[in-house]
């Protein structure tokens, strides 16, 4: 659940760090990704009205895995598209207001969502490779090694998009946009892009997430996730690429540590007081402060004075 979660702190990052874009509707990428591989694999049959009917025959969870991406990725695209042509408190009010549309079409479609009721039985996700056999991932040992490959997978994604000419388009949008704008850097579609990759990335979490507890609910799309992720993005260091992997390790496994010896009141207490000594010691976050920090242990080159014959 940590590296899951991680996962979703990477893909919030690459625009709240590297765009300065704040996404507070981000888990809605998240749901529909779960939701998405989750119907894939569990198939349905939903009456549309007018005498028409949508029946889909369960296919295999590596696909639902697949359309999760996809169709997460094409979420983010939409979103861009409408929101990316304002700026600050409207693009989180956008962003805020589609995750709670989502939330309700999943608690109200029971035909098709199961509402409340959940949505069970979802099959782990089989690997296979031709002449080899098939594995069902059932274990957490199994499902660790996944999420482990596609955490790696999507950090080298961030990293090769970071280090390019898109990346540096993506900061310098950050930094100074009417500066951008004068060099000819497309804003909204640097921005509409970064968002798709995002959501893609948050939508492959959210598949992860689903055939791994192989139950999903409108739950999914609590908002306290999301702030959860912008914790872990903070606290980490936004705008690094390991600011996420530390922020998410700390704080997806500090409730793991504290369970069984707090009551859940005293976690968060807990929680919040670790959040604020972090930023307090470190206000750009652990990776930054500890950059800074060993760059100032580091020793200074020696200055080489030049001898008497030379000066003279």
């Amino acid at each position: 659940m940590t590296g899951i979660l991680t996962i979703g702190a990477m893909s919030l990052n690459l625009l709240l760090g590297f765009t300065g874009q704040l996404s507070l509707g981000h888990i809605a990428f998240f749901g529909i990704g779960a939701y998405v591989s989750a119907l894939t694999s569990l198939g349905f049959d939903v009456d549309l009205g007018f005498g028409l009917r949508a029946v889909h025959e369960p296919w295999p969870p590596a696909v639902g895995f697949v359309l999760a991406t996809l169709a997460a990725g094409a979420c983010g695209w939409l979103i861009g598209r409408l929101s990316f042509r304002v700026r600050g408190a409207y693009f989180v009010i956008v962003t805020i207001s589609f995750a709670e549309v989502v939330r309700l079409v999943a608690l109200n479609w029971v035909e098709l969502t199961q509402g409340p009721l959940a949505l069970t039985g979802i099959p782990a996700i089989t690997l296979g490779l031709p002449g080899i056999g098939t594995w069902t991932l059932r274990t957490k040992l199994q499902n660790y090694y996944l999420v482990l490959g596609v955490g790696t997978l999507c950090y080298l994604v961030v990293a090769r998009l970071v280090g390019s000419r898109f990346g540096r388009a993506m900061r310098g949008l950050k930094e100074n946009e009417s500066l951008a704008l004068s060099v000819g850097i497309n804003a909204t579609r640097t921005l509409t892009v970064a968002a798709v990759i995002s959501a893609a990335m948050a939508g492959a979490a959210g598949s992860l997430y689903a055939h791994y507890l192989r139950i999903i609910d409108p739950e999914v799309f609590a908002f306290t996730t999301t702030v959860s992720m912008v914790i872990m993005v903070v606290a980490g260091g936004k705008g690094t690429l390991m600011g996420p992997v530390v922020g998410g390790l700390i704080f997806g496994l500090l409730p793991v540590a504290l369970r069984p010896v707090m009551a859940p009141e005293a976690q968060w207490i807990v929680y919040g007081l670790v959040l604020i000594g972090i930023l307090f010691v470190m206000p750009r976050g652990i990776v930054p402060g500890l950059a800074a920090l060993l760059a100032r242990r580091r020793p200074a080159a020696p200055v080489l004075e030049a001898s008497p014959m030379v000066q003279r």
